[in-house]
């Protein structure tokens, strides 16, 4: 072979290797966990994003991104997985509030006009992180509505549409409940009143797959037609993925594209990601280890160990089971971040209670987080 040619080669075969998508390689993979959605890997709707993150000699962060059939024109239901961005605009708003001279924080009691107890911004998030709360998330949802929300994110250059709250009835009412905080839920005395708002009418998404699967029930009855998810709750994996890298790295992002909330609020909501149901008095047997943290150890009731720490949000709801997180292990010099979609209805009817989470979904995700584990833990030696 000549010198040139064999110079060529080389380049071209070095190209090619660093090309090469780890995904693509965990994806062939001949654990069951894997093969199992594999064989079937379209009708799971599958999506992954992972990114490699290395440090340059200034401390400074880059990302390597490696994507696996990510689509945000693809619609799939978010579900819970709305709360991380919902979370972060709590705090974001509550700074802008405090910037009025408005005396609210995290810590102030407040409550909603359907409510009958107080509580906090910070009891709310503590849940929303620990257990994946949905009535945490509709008080916050109240708090912001839905013009702030999708005006904000927007304003972030992050694509998404957040439309209705969770697991109620009349949970996409374009009307807010109005909310007053107090420094003690005794006094008389309100430190802010927010009236009700009447928010944007929800208009439906132009996106691919919105109609899904054969049927649905609806009042106890099967309608035997797809169900309609265009006026839902709109996330797509790129997004998620983009708001964790955000709220982790917010240095290697502009101001404008970060949330604009307080330190001690920045410190206060990475804790919350990390924190496990024991932690904040759920009870163990029941909230275990892995019961929001699909990861690595979603498949396993066995204790999570003390130097691996996932910041994430989950959400599972209509046989989707997604997953968005930072994990770090502090012992042995690892660090990334992986965000995945699922669905899990082989009958292809909706509001049936009968998804394959544990069976396939679940075993899945656990299973990609801990290849893709190993893989860092190769290169971090």
């Amino acid at each position: 072979m000549k010198p040139i040619v064999l110079i060529s080669f080389i380049c071209l075969f070095m190209i090619s290797c660093k090309k090469q998508n780890p995904l693509e390689k965990i994806i062939s993979s001949d654990a069951p966990q894997i093969v199992n959605v594999v064989k079937n890997i379209e009708k799971h709707e599958v999506q992954i994003l992972y990114s490699q993150i290395d440090r340059n000699k200034k401390g400074q962060v880059i990302f390597t991104d490696y994507e696996f059939n990510v689509s945000d024109s693809t619609y799939f239901y978010p579900a819970s997985s709305v709360k991380l961005p919902i979370a972060l605009l709590a705090l974001e708003k509550l700074n802008e509030l405090q910037k009025k001279s408005i005396p609210i924080y995290k810590e102030t009691n407040f409550s909603t006009e359907q409510d009958s107890t107080y509580t906090t911004i910070e009891k709310e998030i503590t849940k929303i992180f620990a257990v994946s709360d949905n009535q945490g998330y509709n008080r916050l949802f109240e708090f912001l509505g839905q013009n702030y929300i999708n005006q904000t994110l927007n304003s972030k250059n992050i694509d998404s549409r957040i439309s209705h709250r969770l697991s109620i009835d009349n949970a996409d009412n374009i009307k807010s409940q109005s909310l007053v905080f107090k420094k003690n839920i005794r006094d008389s005395i309100h430190l802010y009143k927010q009236a009700s708002i009447k928010n944007q009418p929800i208009t439906k998404l132009s996106l691919e797959k919105t109609l899904k699967g054969k049927g649905y029930i609806h009042n106890d009855s099967l309608i035997q037609h797809p169900k309609d998810f265009s006026k839902k709750n709109y996330l797509p994996l790129r997004s998620l993925h983009e708001i964790m890298k955000r709220i982790q790295f917010p240095e290697v992002y502009s101001s404008k594209e970060c949330f604009n909330i307080l330190k001690k609020d920045h410190d206060f909501v990475l804790e919350a990601m990390k924190t496990l149901p024991f932690e904040v008095g759920y009870d163990k047997k029941e909230y275990y280890d892995g019961y929001v943290k699909f990861f690595m150890f979603g498949d396993t009731k066995e204790d999570i160990p003390k130097h691996i720490e996932i910041y994430n949000k989950v959400g599972y709801a209509y046989g989707y089971l997604t997953d968005c997180a930072y994990i770090k292990d502090t012992k042995n010099n690892v660090e990334f971040i992986l965000s995945a979609t699922i669905h899990v209805n082989v009958n292809e009817i909706f509001n049936d209670n009968n998804y394959e989470y544990d069976a396939i979904g679940i075993p899945f995700l656990a299973e990609l987080g801990r290849k893709i584990y190993d893989l860092e833990k190769r290169r971090s030696n």
